[in-house]
């Protein structure tokens, strides 16, 4: 869950280095640091825990002027995240220097191994042993049964082959050698990792957003491969040497896209999107017409897909929070059973895939590694696997089968939102033609898609509320405990609601079935306690009215999410906020604005960072 971004060209490396790493600090802000190759002769490291500001306040100015360099921003795993523990770090030999992403599962073994072999550790953290390690063999320049290393700078790249073919885990490294001042080295396993490819210039990072001020054409490593870049060039292998051809890929993002053009936040802006985004997303895809569906990633496979026995979604925070919206569309409109796993727990549980089971995955980033772990399980299970994501090229995208981008754009913000309503957009599009090719009534499907291309238009109604529901956040800001409520399609909304306040402003919530909470939470309801109701006209619209009716009879403050012109409703809200009617299937997309609104405001009014809530990270890159 760490940034990286390295530098190997003709510029002065460190400016670069320092703009790479404040467009990837959404992945980790623990600590930064960054090492320049001085004259070709020493490195010169620059590291500090907190903020890469804090960092860049360590900076020479003028900068220093190397033209080969690399740096880190990082999200603690194994060790404080203090100074010491910071990235980048220096072998026992002073020789080589290493960034990391990832987790080295056996680092505690290695460790003691290396210290026998008379290595020396500066700090706690899995990354030194992975730095020590090469630095073993680079310096012992023999394997472990005494076979010679080549000679010149090959023994550079052989001792990183040697190190990592002990090493179990997961990593996206970059490496230089101070007697290579030559030549960067970049590998991949389980965690991203890219090469842009400019003008006489190379970067290596963790993702586009780092380099595509620089390039807009890169090579995507997949795991097990390793990118040697020198003055003549770039070239591609595996760990086991074995040469791979890689092809330049076109970077689909912009640099304005990454900026925050007038918003305050991130977060703020991406809310601000959805509108757009939601636009793009469907666009192309929808035929009104013929009332189809047109979802280029998977056209070849509707056939099998409507002959599925079970769907099983995966997915990790927010998006497991849109798969389960996923699964009442899929069972409500295609009448396939579906369910929803957690990614976390579905590789452990040796999970039942039968004949006739496809599996779903779902992640913005396309590298969160549980999720990447359950596609990996289910296709040895020889399941067929999709998978729903944002990020081209990504290593989810390129493990499964088949899938469908959500072309929503850079999701900067730590706090997800965009990408949940793009998520539910393309659900409702797969579940929509699944039951059109099923069972569902021209007239059914043709009213669901007439809805869902109005969807943009509505959720700008609700983006105008702005102020109104930052002073509801306001008026219930001191309270430490909420309860978020929904039924039906919105009881996910309400376990999101409820996972946006929790993030970013650190109020304690808890989001359930409407239903459910007389089966115990209603304990926790106390005098003016907030309670948000997502409570739109809906099959069990006069249910959760009862809901709202225990709460506000043992003295908590309901706040309802309610469709407009329901006036009924007024007596039984102490604060109303209204979205436009839709169809019951599709209310996520709306209900779920309102409470991305009321998390951002209640914590940009307690003053937090809201684009860097504490120990939390954009994309979980390691399990």
């Amino acid at each position: 869950m760490c940034g990286i971004v390295a530098y190997f060209g003709q510029k002065t490396a460190q400016p670069i280095l320092v703009e790479g790493l404040k467009r990837l600090e959404y992945r980790g802000y623990d600590s930064a640091g960054v090492a320049l190759l001085d004259n070709k002769k020493s490195f010169t490291v620059y590291k500090t825990s907190g903020r890469i500001s804090a960092m860049e306040e360590l900076l020479p100015r003028p900068a220093n002027p190397a033209t080969v360099g690399i740096g880190h921003t990082r999200w603690a795993t194994h060790g404080k995240p203090n100074t010491t523990n910071a990235h980048p770090h220096i072998d026992y030999t002073g020789k080589i220097c290493v960034v990391h992403n990832g987790i080295i599962e056996n680092y505690e073994t290695l460790r003691k191994w290396l210290q026998k072999e008379g290595c020396t550790f500066r700090t706690e953290t899995d990354t030194e042993v992975v730095t020590n390690l090469i630095g073993y063999f680079y310096a012992n320049n023999k394997t472990k049964d005494g076979k010679q290393a080549p000679k010149d700078c090959h023994r550079f790249e052989w001792a990183v082959q040697q190190a990592l073919n002990e090493v179990y885990g997961t990593y996206g490294l970059a490496i230089l050698c101070l007697d290579c001042p030559d030549m960067m080295i970049g590998v991949k396993k389980g965690s991203p990792l890219i090469l842009g490819v400019g003008e006489n210039e190379y970067l290596i990072a963790s993702d586009a957003a780092a380099i595509v001020e620089h390039t807009t054409q890169a090579i995507y490593l997949a795991d097990g491969e390793m990118v040697t870049v020198s003055k003549d060039g770039f070239h591609t292998k595996t760990i086991g040497d074995q040469d791979v051809q890689k092809e330049l890929t076109a970077i689909e993002i912009s640099l304005d896209q990454i900026e925050l053009e007038g918003f305050r936040h991130y977060m703020q802006k991406e809310i601000a999107e959805q509108p757009k985004v939601v636009e793009t997303c469907l666009g192309g895809r929808i035929d009104l017409k013929n009332t189809r569906v047109i979802l280029g990633g998977l056209q070849k496979h509707f056939r099998e897909l409507t002959r599925a026995k079970r769907i099983i979604l995966t997915a990790c925070g927010t998006a497991w929070h849109a798969g389960i919206v996923g699964e009442f569309m899929l069972e409500q409109l295609a009448r396939i059973p579906a369910e929803v796993e957690y990614a976390s727990e579905f590789r452990y549980r040796n999970p039942i895939l039968e004949e006739g089971t496809v599996v779903i995955a779902i992640s913005q980033s396309g590298e969160t590694a549980d999720t990447l772990a359950a596609v990996e399980l289910a296709k040895e299970r020889g399941a067929m696997v999709l998978g729903i994501v944002n990020v081209v090229g990504s290593t989810i995208a390129r493990t499964t089968d088949a899938g469908v981008y959500l072309r929503v754009g850079p999701e900067i913000g730590v706090a997800s939102t965009k990408a949940f309503t793009a998520q539910v957009a393309v659900l409702a599009m797969l579940a929509i033609e699944l039951g059109r090719r099923k069972h569902l009534s021209f007239d059914a499907a043709s009213h669901l898609l007439n809805d869902l291309v109005q969807v943009p238009q509505k959720i700008k109604r609700i983006l105008d509320q702005s102020d109104y529901i930052k002073q509801i956040a306001q008026a219930n800001l001191d309270k430490p405990n909420w309860l978020f409520l929904g039924r039906g399609f919105n009881y996910p909304v309400a376990l999101e609601g409820a996972l946006k306040l929790k993030e970013i402003s650190y109020i304690h919530a808890e989001g359930m079935p409407a239903a459910e909470m007389k089966h115990g939470p209603i304990a926790l309801i106390s005098d003016q306690m907030p309670a948000v109701f997502i409570a739109t006209r809906c099959s069990q619209y006069e249910k959760i009215i009862g809901n709202i009716q225990e709460v506000r009879a043992r003295g908590g403050k309901t706040i309802v999410v309610a469709t407009e012109g329901d006036d009924s409703i007024r007596p039984h809200a102490d604060h109303i906020i209204y979205v436009p009617d839709i169809c019951e299937q599709l209310q996520p997309m709306l209900t779920v604005v309102p409470l991305q609104l009321l998390a951002y405001h209640a914590a940009v009014l307690k003053g937090f960072d809201v684009d860097k809530p504490r120990n939390l990270a954009k994309s979980v890159t390691v399990e």
